[in-house]
């Protein structure tokens, strides 16, 4: 029984689905000057994490064929076999279906539209279609991934917002440079998988230097919410510093010390990320008493 649920829960993707509800839930607290209220909070956290799960699960189930070719994926329940593909199947519906309700019934309607549109986003357009079709797949695929702070802002508001959208702008500019590395580092198991990553398409050189122009992007990006007067300096300062960590990575990307470098990369952008918005969130606490908050900020001049 144990084993059941830990390998259902391993369908989950938890370490990943963990990153994009943290986000959400950070779009959830600048999204209101205090507190978010504790329903939109508890509900709405509950229902984005069932969907990024039930997302992860069909994610697996289309991968069944890749993930037995791959090392990093060959462990997974469908691939092993410890759990059949009627009951991934059953398990997905199952935990998108709640997802939605618990979304539409307990949050609004349009947070459940826009969750809907994620799920579909990668289980079926990134990881059914453009996986497999296009080295560029990541690219156009990952504003699914970069949804999470626009779901948590609209669960406590119900209105999209300039910023929110800014919060997923830089989570897509992210994203390449952040599984680029990754597929660097995987490159033959992407291979031997017949996965178009760009690696596999283009070789490493060219990869390495998307990541870097890519990294440089997303400096520009974070800047935004500064720029435009969302956030102050606490904010300004940390995007700075993690901004130049991440350069200095993607500069040392092109002439690596070792084969491992690029895993270094990857998990450096995990912790960016993290520390990134919790900056957002430090940023948005620490204003001055009596000033604005994000929900009603003006952009700067």
């Amino acid at each position: 029984m144990t084993a059941h649920v830990r390998e259902y829960l391993q369908l989950t993707k938890p370490r990943v689905v963990a990153l994009l509800v943290f986000c959400a839930v950070i779009g959830m607290f600048l999204a209101v000057p205090g507190l978010p209220p504790w329903r939109s909070l508890v509900f709405g956290t509950l229902g984005i994490w069932m969907a990024s799960g039930s997302a992860a699960a069909f994610n697996h189930l289309i991968d069944e064929r890749i993930d037995k070719l791959m090392a990093r994926t060959a462990r997974r329940p469908l691939a092993t076999g410890a759990l059949s593909a009627h009951q991934v199947l059953a398990f997905a519906v199952l935990l998108g279906v709640a997802s939605m309700l618990v979304l539409a019934l307990l949050v609004n309607l349009l947070t459940a539209v826009l969750t809907f549109g994620g799920l579909i986003g990668y289980a079926l357009v990134y990881t059914a279609y453009l996986k497999r079709a296009t080295p560029q797949n990541i690219v156009i695929g990952g504003l699914a991934g970069a949804i999470p702070p626009v779901l948590g802002w609209t669960a406590v508001t119900g209105e999209l917002h300039a910023f929110a959208l800014q919060l997923c702008l830089i989570i897509f500019v992210w994203t390449p440079p952040h599984f680029w590395a990754l597929a660097i580092f995987r490159r033959d198991d992407y291979a031997r998988a017949q996965v178009p990553m760009l690696p596999v398409t283009h070789g490493v050189v060219y990869t390495r230097w998307h990541v870097l122009f890519y990294t440089v992007l997303l400096v520009l990006v974070t800047l935004l919410p500064a720029i435009t007067g969302y956030t102050g300096l606490v904010y300004l300062g940390g995007a700075i510093v993690l901004d130049a960590v991440f350069l200095y990575y993607a500069i040392r990307l092109l002439n690596p010390p070792d084969d491992f470098f690029p895993m270094r990369v990857f998990n450096y952008s995990i912790v960016y990320l993290m520390a990134l918005f919790a900056f957002l969130l430090a940023d948005h606490w620490l204003l001055p008493a009596g000033a604005p908050s994000s929900l009603v900020f003006q952009p700067a001049g």
